[in-house]
């Protein structure tokens, strides 16, 4: 530390540092002021500190497991794991998915433990990328990710939105939502979630502190319900199925055969568990980052895996008739399901918990998608970056993202009238989109890196290889999955067509020849914005001193690019 006209703190080289950063090894960050170890560590990754560091293991893990929300996704998604495949596809497709999905989960955390910073899976492909590839890694992860995180909350809030008008229906029978309904109570939904994503740090965190508390207890108390209240015995029925039939019984829910059937049930497990990335997105915020953040990620996977297994071995245990739950005039599944098993009255009040749930979770979903783009915007990766990757003065929070995500959100639910399976599609955009976006980074890892790669205090040791392999494997094989229909031949028509192939594919068609075309000459990966030194081979600084006038020292490096640095 040394003093001038304007203080300065210099602090140790990038090389010194345990990060993989876009900045070389000799060079030298410093700031304004003294930094705590976390600033430190993002200085080093090329990044000014902007947030305040309110989250916690406990509290980053929350968000992550919020936006999960076992409850209130094993009700959104129940169509796909009984639909598919039956109970049989449920036990067998959620157990075997997520091990891979634990996989993906572990290699993603070391990278978050190396490059803690709001960029996440983007950041870490400009930087592991072979030379010169380093901004097309980065803006396909970019936009992909971005893509699965923008429509995460409105595909929940949709969920969501059903559940509350299936409650109405079971209420008046003669009741039947309409499409205009649905997408008016989502719209107001989002727009809540989007007033509380808009706060400060602080209260975001109490909120989603309160949420995830809140799923876990409603979890809780499903998982003891459904076996004590359920009225199978009533209907001159065991109370549960033998396990033989729920383990060997196939329903054959789709044109393809049984093991194809199970695999493209995987959509369930993924699209639940795709959150599990927000610790990475929340690291700028969080204390310990490269520690705290990697933990909570392998935990939301661990703990939320287990309790979501178990969730659906209740199910598959109590379902009686599959065939009406999936084609229920009440356009729910959870809600058919329910009341085929237990009484009216305590139907609703599982699918009344599961509502608040869902809202917690659509409102982490929120946070972490905000979080992402600001962190897009903040390389000018996107349209209007320049508003967006404006931080409130007042929360200290991306607010400009928040509501820049709420109004193309709104956008996507126009889908609501294409009909259910239009609709349906924002579901496997969030899982393949997401995914993608997981795996870039760790194949480049991976296969490009190897032993190159700079792992951080959190880390995979010798089993880094191997774990990565397994979670490149799985992607590999999951995502041409995710966007096949579910019959063929003459039974396939365009109301029946995956349509994700379509919503997803295209823009990510377009966004690639926008990169031919004219993006690659002005996008070149993340910006660094901190001021920073370069230290010769004899220890002596090349450029500026911190010691020297302000005139003297490197130029602040606002705009320098991964390329430039």
């Amino acid at each position: 530390m040394s003093g001038s006209v304007n203080k300065h703190f210099q602090q140790e080289t990038v090389a010194e540092a345990p990060v993989s950063s876009v900045l070389s090894a000799n060079h030298i960050p410093y700031s304004e002021r003294e930094l705590s170890a976390d600033e430190e560590v993002l200085q080093a990754l090329g990044y000014k500190p902007e947030f305040r560091r309110e989250f916690s293991l406990w509290t980053t893990f929350c968000v992550s497991f919020a936006i999960m929300g076992i409850l209130p996704s094993t009700g959104a998604t129940l169509y796909y794991g009984m639909g598919y495949a039956g109970t049989a596809g449920m036990v067998w497709g959620w157990l075997i998915a997520i091990l891979f999905i634990q996989c993906v989960a572990l290699s993603m955390a070391e990278l978050c433990s190396s490059m803690p910073t709001s960029g996440g899976l983007y950041y870490a492909s400009a930087v592991l990328a072979p030379p010169g590839w380093g901004p097309f890694a980065a803006w396909l992860t970019g936009w992909s990710n971005w893509l699965a995180q923008v429509t995460a909350a409105p595909s929940i809030d949709y969920a969501l939105s059903t559940m509350i008008l299936a409650a109405a229906s079971i209420r008046q029978p003669s009741y039947i939502p309409q499409k205009y309904q649905v997408f008016l109570l989502t719209v107001l939904t989002m727009l809540i979630q989007a007033c509380i994503s808009s706060g400060p740090t602080r209260w975001i965190a109490r909120f989603n502190s309160v949420g995830t508390t809140f799923n876990m207890v409603a979890l809780l108390i499903v998982i003891v319900l459904i076996p004590t209240g359920t009225n199978r015995a009533e209907q001159n029925l065991p109370r549960f199925t033998p396990s033989p039939e729920v383990w060997g019984k196939f329903y054959h829910g789709t044109s393809f055969p049984t093991g194809i059937a199970v695999v493209m049930s995987f959509v369930s497990v993924i699209w639940t568990m795709a959150g599990f990335d927000s610790p990475f997105h929340l690291s700028e915020e969080c204390s310990n980052a490269n520690v705290a953040a990697p933990r909570a990620i392998v935990l939301s996977v661990g703990i939320g895996g287990a309790f979501g297994w178990f969730l659906q071995l209740l199910v598959a245990y109590t379902v009686i008739d599959i065939p009406s739950v999936i084609t229920s005039d009440l356009g729910q599944p959870w809600a058919s399901y329910l009341l085929q098993i237990m009484p009216q009255k305590t139907a609703l009040a599982i699918l009344a918990l599961t509502i608040i749930a869902a809202f917690s979770s659509g409102q982490g979903a929120m946070v972490s998608a905000s979080r992402t783009t600001y962190a897009y915007a903040r390389d000018d990766c996107l349209p209007l970056s320049r508003v967006v990757k404006k931080v409130n003065k007042t929360t200290q929070t991306p607010v400009n993202a928040v509501w820049f995500n709420t109004t193309i959100g709104i956008g996507l639910l126009l889908l609501i009238f294409g009909g259910p399976v239009a609709i349906s599609s924002l579901f496997s955009i969030g899982a393949v989109g997401q995914y993608t976006a997981f795996t870039i980074p760790i194949f480049i890892r991976v296969f490009f890196v190897g032993n190159r790669f700079r792992p951080g205090p959190w880390n995979l040791g010798r089993f880094s290889t191997p774990v990565g392999v397994l979670a490149c494997t799985f992607v590999a094989l999951m995502v041409p999955i995710l966007m096949m229909p579910g019959v063929t031949g003459s039974d396939l028509k365009p109301q029946l067509m995956n349509w994700t192939c379509l919503v997803y594919g295209a823009p990510m068609l377009g966004i690639i020849i926008w990169w031919f075309l004219n993006a690659h000459k002005w996008f070149k990966g993340p910006k660094v914005n901190v001021e920073h030194q370069m230290l010769a081979r004899d220890g002596n600084n090349l450029e500026g001193s911190p010691a020297l006038k302000r005139s003297s020292r490197t130029p602040s490096l606002e705009n320098k690019t991964l390329e430039e640095t």
